[in-house]
């Protein structure tokens, strides 16, 4: 009877400390990279056991050395963040990742959590809340920054674009006319002044400069 209740209590938070959480650090700035890794070795019961430049590496390395945690950065060269992270909980459905990135922008947040990461943190986070992140997700807790998930119900309340309506969003913040979003995707004018107008409303602007300023600010398009 009392080994059934031993099995029963669930560990103290000192116990839960005594493992060392194994740890896949991916960025594609090297001065930034090696930052994050002494950050992380610098933690009790944290070990950094593989590093990557960039999502198709830490698909790579995920495989080789198959880690407790992801620290994962969202915009890199050749394949981002999220494009990795959907790619690694295909194969791997309880991957525990967890988006780092200088960027707090709802869309980015957005992607990130429906890929399947855990949680998103901020690069100007303190240490202790990016190392309590870590073990929150470690353990299984459901742990997202106040600010992050204020964004997130942000991005709640915008009505969401359709794929038309985002290549128009993209064209006009490359400067182009009507007549030329027109022309690059095969409609005529009349029609590109609709998405326009459809556009201004679901984004709350009265205007071209408007809505620009308003999608690359929530990160609904880059700028490249």
């Amino acid at each position: 009877m009392s080994s059934e209740l031993e099995r029963a209590v669930p560990p103290e938070p000192e116990a839960q400390t005594a493992v060392t959480i194994r740890i896949l650090v991916v960025d594609d700035h090297p001065s930034m990279r090696m930052g994050i890794i002494s950050l992380v070795d610098s933690q009790p019961f944290m070990e950094v056991v593989a590093e990557a430049c960039d999502g198709e590496e830490a698909i790579e390395v995920y495989d080789d050395v198959l880690p407790d945690v992801v620290l994962m950065d969202l915009r890199m060269h050749h394949m981002g963040g999220a494009e990795a992270i959907l790619s690694i909980c295909r194969k791997h459905p309880a991957a525990k990742i967890i988006v780092l990135s200088t960027y707090d922008l709802d869309e980015d947040i957005h992607r990130a959590i429906q890929s399947g990461a855990k949680s998103y943190l901020l690069k100007d986070m303190s240490v202790e809340e990016i190392a309590e992140t870590i073990r929150g997700v470690f353990y299984g807790e459901d742990v997202l920054p106040r600010q992050v998930a204020e964004r997130l119900a942000e991005r709640s309340q915008r009505q969401l674009l359709t794929e038309r309506e985002r290549e128009v969003l993209e064209s006009l913040i490359k400067g182009r006319s009507n007549k030329e979003i027109a022309q690059s995707l095969h409609v005529s004018d009349e029609t590109v002044k609709s998405h326009l107008k459809t556009l201004f409303f679901k984004l709350g602007v009265r205007d071209r400069t408007e809505a620009a300023i308003t999608a690359i600010r929530h990160g609904i398009v880059h700028l490249d």
